[in-house]
């Protein structure tokens, strides 16, 4: 009898008395074979893809004929970008905090993209999201370990270190964790430290830190609070630069590194490093409005986000830029994306259609 199916295999000159026709059999052979096949192909799991990142992870997945399974909390609600997959995605409430609903997520699975992140800019939730990150992904590590399974774990570029002047911050930057205070880097950079541990002991995983992501469906959280706020009218740019990237691309980066041979190596993913004159300038041209014109000094950014860290105490939502974000916003933090664009054949999507497609979702 075949695991994957109750057909029952058997020869027709077994059966002289022809009950079972010739097309009978072949039509159950032909069934017992798909089955098969199905059985035999990779299952694999995404983990937070109700959000940004991880939905786009399922997309592709999905439109790549993949058979995907994908977590989800009770509360969360289903993005919008998968809902013409519904069919196609088989979705599971678990968090990674609860091991036993993760356990029974992962069954049967083959490959995990971990997306799955707690995100905040509130003090208050500082050692929280530590404690949610650092032991959510270690309780995934431990049981990708366990049952074999391939993971590709996404880190952030607030995980990597700071590169010498004039130079582009590559992999083997690490971030001091002696002097960070940033509650959203430590945890990114100790959850890496789990996913290394888990190497150590065996574990098949490759990690990827993204630089800023960018795309039209993050709406007006994350990164399109950068996109927003311009199109209301913010008049200040500021004299540092970042790192971005669009979402497709981080999407299509972790699936081709999840199918190769690559394993136990860490990868930036990042196309550009615009100025933040020019990038609000671009920004404000795609909504037709004027660009910001006005140099923020880091002292006027100390003012910012003291005044948004007393704003959120009467209005009870995250400030809109804390103390750390305030201080980057006057840094260089360039990025070398030479490592994956060596490791499998990527072409980045230029930052200017990005910004245009942004901005666009954003009109509508």
């Amino acid at each position: 009898m075949c695991k994957c199916a109750d057909v029952k295999c058997f020869n027709i000159c077994d059966r002289p008395d022809s009950v079972i026709s010739l097309i009978q059999v072949q039509t159950k052979i032909r069934t017992f074979a798909h089955l098969h096949n199905c059985i035999s192909k990779k299952m694999i799991l995404v983990t937070g893809a109700t959000g940004f990142l991880g939905s786009e992870v399922a997309r592709q997945l999905v439109l790549q004929g993949e058979r995907i399974r994908c977590t989800k909390r009770g509360t969360s609600k289903l993005p919008a970008l998968l809902a013409p997959y519904a069919d196609n995605i088989e979705w599971v409430e678990a968090d990674l905090m609860d091991i036993f609903a993760l356990e029974n997520a992962l069954d049967g699975i083959t490959q995990v993209y971990n997306c799955a992140a707690f995100v905040s800019l509130r003090q208050s939730d500082k050692e929280p999201m530590i404690l949610t990150n650092v032991t959510g992904t270690g309780n995934l590590a431990n049981l990708c370990l366990e049952k074999n399974i391939r993971l590709v774990h996404v880190s952030s570029v607030a995980a990597v270190g700071e590169a010498k002047p004039g130079e582009l911050i590559n992999e083997k930057h690490h971030l001091d964790q002696a002097t960070e205070h940033d509650g959203y880097a430590i945890s990114k950079l100790e959850s890496e430290m789990e996913v290394w541990r888990g190497v150590a002991e065996g574990l098949d995983a490759v990690i990827v830190n993204p630089s800023m992501i960018i795309g039209p469906n993050a709406g007006v959280e994350g990164s399109g609070a950068l996109f927003e706020m311009i199109r209301k009218g913010f008049k200040y740019y500021t004299n540092g630069s970042m790192g971005f990237v669009d979402v497709q691309d981080v999407a299509k980066c972790m699936i081709g590194l999840m199918n190769s041979n690559i394993h136990s190596e860490r990868f930036i993913i990042s196309a550009e490093n615009p100025n933040y004159k020019d990038l609000t300038a671009e920004i404000a041209e795609n909504f037709g409005i004027k660009p910001p014109a006005t140099l923020a000094k880091p002292w006027m950014m100390e003012l910012a986000w003291r005044g948004a860290a007393f704003a959120s105490l009467f209005t009870g939502k995250a400030p809109a830029i804390d103390k750390t974000s305030a201080q980057a916003a006057s840094v260089h933090r360039d990025f070398d994306n030479s490592k994956i664009r060596k490791a499998i054949p990527i072409e980045f999507k230029p930052l200017q259609q990005s910004i245009k497609e942004v901005c666009a979702a954003l009109k509508k």
